[in-house]
């Protein structure tokens, strides 16, 4: 997607501080080009609810797709070019102002059960779910368990089937879409489900946060995004985080995008046999 709209620098970032990736960008962008333009009663949903709110989506699904514009019956649909319009039920959906952007958006709840029809693979919608449902290192989730648990049984609706598969899935501390990935590749592997973001301290020394962990075995699964590419200090750190784990007896299995997404069955078979040498 080519945007030329403009985007505040301090909407660069998520809101947990995340640089966003081009797509999320340019669709932000869009959106609140588009916002002065939206007639009363209108607000941003779906796939375009869930980039202002930060939660992750794969990248082809974003740059791929129209701003996605709800209204609630029986208004009209909205009818632009670039839009993908939608009908709402008040007894399904509520909206919120975003504390961020100032947009009307559907509540994270509700984004998150209509995103399970834009979804094609259900480790996305439990990773949206985790992002929507975080905890972890933030003042506040943008909807808890309980509001997920709610919107599920509101009533029918496009995408709810997928969500309630999901939602005994969903983890509060989890910290972004491929950290669930693992975690959901390695149980469905068989694997016993690890610990996510364990902090480890060894004789009351904090040795760092990894990303999931066996602690009783002693062994981290971390995964190395592209952040070692553009943040050679953020490397720096993790290096030495990884010499002190080992240093303090800790396997450390190292998870790379194509061990996750090209061959999941051989990066089970890593931790797998880091698990074995601790039998």
């Amino acid at each position: 997607m080519v945007c030329d709209a403009f985007l505040p620098e301090e909407l660069e970032t998520d809101r947990w501080g995340r640089a966003l990736g081009p797509a999320e960008r340019a669709h932000l962008a869009l959106a609140l080009a588009y916002a002065p333009r939206m007639s009363e009663g209108e607000f941003f949903s779906h796939i375009t609810a869930a980039v202002i709110l930060g939660i992750p989506l794969p990248y082809l699904l974003i740059a791929r797709s129209l701003l996605h514009v709800s209204v609630f019956r029986p208004r009209r649909l909205p009818r632009s070019v670039g839009i993908r319009g939608h009908e709402a039920k008040r007894s399904l959906v509520t909206t919120m102002r975003d504390e961020r952007t100032g947009l009307l958006i559907a509540t994270p709840a509700a984004v998150w059960v209509s995103l399970g029809r834009q979804l094609t693979d259900p480790y996305d919608v439990v990773a949206a779910g985790d992002a929507v449902a975080r905890t972890w290192r933030v003042d506040s989730p943008l909807a808890t368990l309980a509001d997920l648990q709610t919107a599920v049984s509101a009533g029918r609706r496009v995408g709810v089937a997928a969500a309630r598969l999901a939602l005994p899935r969903v983890r509060t501390d989890s910290a972004s879409r491929t950290e669930s990935w693992l975690r959901l590749t390695l149980i469905d592997h068989g694997l016993p489900e690890p610990e996510r973001n364990h902090d480890v301290y060894e004789n009351g020394a904090y040795l760092g946060c990894v990303d999931l962990a066996y602690p009783g075995l002693k062994i981290a699964i971390e995964y190395e995004g592209e952040h070692h590419l553009l943040d050679p200090e953020q490397w720096a750190r993790d290096i030495a985080r990884y010499e002190a784990l080992r240093a303090a007896g800790w396997i450390i299995v190292q998870i790379t995008k194509a061990d996750l997404f090209d061959e999941p069955a051989l990066a089970v078979q890593r931790v797998r046999a880091a698990i074995r040498r601790r039998a």
